[in-house]
C-alpha cells in the first residue's frame, strides 16, 4: 500500500512537473510572439526622447498611447539588462515595425534625420534664412548683425562665402551655427585641397583669395563649362595690372539699395567692391562659390581672351582686345533691343 501511495505521488508529481513545463514553454511561446509582433500601429508614430530618458519611461509613453498594450517588452528589456539610457532626439516607428525592431532602433539610436540645402551662389544671410526657415532647425543668429557672425565664426571680417554648398542632414534643434560650422569645415577642406593643387604662377598669395575669386566666377555665369575661361580672363586681367571690371562686385557693394537696375552711376560710385574704380579682388568674396567654381579658379583656361560679354542665352563671347570687345558688345546689346 505504502509502495503504491509513493509511485502515485511521484507519477502525479512527474504530471505536475510535465504540466509546469508545458505552461512555462506556452508562456516563453507567447512571450516571444508578442516581442515578434508588429506594434499597435496603422500609421507611422514618432516617438520623442528626452535627454536622460531610459527604456522604462520610454515603454510606458509608448502604452499610454496606445501602442504597445502588455508589459513583456519591458520585461525582455529588463531582464537582457539592456542600456538604461538612450539617445535623445525623435524616432519614427513604423507600421510593420516588432517590439524586438523597436528597441534595436532605440539602442542603435537611429534618430529622424532631417534635410537642409545651402545653395551656391548664395550670400551667407540667405543660407541663414533658409535655415531658419527649416522648422527642424534651431535658430540662434541673426543673418543682420554683421559682428555677431564674425564672432562666431571667429573671424575679422564678415563670413561671406565661407561656407560650402551642399545639403546637410542634421537632427532636430540641431542649431543654425552647428550646420554653418559643418560647412565651413567643409569648405575648408574643400579649399585646402585646392590651394595644394593650384597651377603655377597665379596671383593668389592665400586660399582665402582663391575663394574671392571663385566667388566672382559663381556669380559671372552659371555655365560651369565657361567658368575655367571667366577664370583665365581676369587672371590675365590681374597680372596685367588691369581693373576687373566686373559688375556683380560691385552689385554686391551696392548692398540691400540695388533695385536690379545696374546704371553708369553705380560703376562710378567707389566702394571697395566696385572693381570699376580699384584694382585687384575685392576684400571677402561675395557669395558661395560651388566646387567647380573654386576648382576654375584655381586652374584657369589658358588663352589671350581679356574681355567677355553676355550673348544673352547665358553664355559669353571671349574677345583679346578691347576693339573686338566693343564690336561683340554692339552686337549682342543691340540684339537685346525690341
Amino acid at each position: 500500500m505504502k509502495a503504491w501511495i509513493i509511485l502515485h505521488w511521484r507519477q502525479a508529481c512527474g504530471l505536475l512537473a510535465l504540466l509546469l513545463t508545458v505552461a512555462v514553454a506556452g508562456r516563453c511561446w507567447l512571450f516571444m510572439q508578442h516581442l515578434k509582433a508588429p506594434l499597435l500601429l496603422r500609421n507611422s508614430y514618432v516617438l520623442t526622447v528626452e535627454n536622460g530618458s531610459n527604456f522604462t519611461r520610454i515603454l510606458r509613453q509608448l502604452q499610454r498611447d496606445a501602442v504597445i498594450d502588455n508589459d513583456d517588452l519591458l520585461y525582455y528589456v529588463r531582464y537582457n539588462h539592456l542600456g538604461s539610457h538612450i539617445k535623445a532626439g525623435e524616432y519614427e516607428l513604423v507600421a510593420g515595425m516588432t517590439a524586438l525592431g523597436l528597441v534595436q532602433l532605440l539602442q542603435e539610436g537611429r534618430v529622424i534625420e532631417y534635410q537642409v540645402r545651402i545653395g551656391e551662389g548664395w550670400k551667407l544671410h540667405e543660407a541663414i534664412q533658409a535655415l531658419h526657415a527649416h522648422p527642424a532647425v534651431k535658430p540662434t543668429l541673426d543673418a543682420d548683425d554683421a559682428l555677431a557672425l564674425q564672432n562666431a565664426f571667429g573671424m575679422e571680417h564678415y563670413p561671406e562665402g565661407m561656407v560650402f554648398p551642399e545639403t546637410y542632414q542634421f537632427e532636430r534643434n540641431t542649431t543654425d551655427l552647428e550646420i554653418l560650422q559643418r560647412a565651413r569645415s567643409l569648405m575648408d577642406r574643400i579649399l585646402q585641397a585646392a590651394w595644394a593643387e593650384r597651377d603655377a604662377g597665379l596671383p593668389y598669395q592665400s586660399p582665402y583669395e582663391v575663394m574671392i575669386m571663385a566667388s566672382i566666377i559663381e556669380k559671372e555665369t552659371g555655365l560651369t563649362a565657361e567658368q575655367p575661361q571667366i577664370s583665365g580672363v581676369f587672371i590675365r586681367r590681374l597680372q596685367q595690372h588691369m581693373k576687373l571690371q566686373t559688375d556683380p562686385t560691385v552689385i554686391y557693394g551696392i548692398g540691400a539699395a540695388f533695385d536690379g537696375n545696374l546704371t553708369r552711376l553705380h560703376l562710378q560710385i567707389d566702394t571697395p567692391y566696385n572693381t570699376y574704380t580699384r584694382e585687384g579682388l575685392p576684400p571677402t568674396p561675395i557669395a558661395i562659390p560651388s566646387r567647380n567654381a573654386i576648382f576654375a579658379s584655381v586652374h584657369p583656361a589658358q588663352g589671350t581672351a581679356l574681355y567677355f560679354v553676355a550673348k544673352g542665352d547665358g553664355s559669353h563671347y571671349f574677345s583679346a582686345t578691347l576693339a573686338e570687345h566693343n564690336a561683340a558688345v554692339r552686337q549682342y546689346q543691340s540684339s537685346k533691343k525690341p
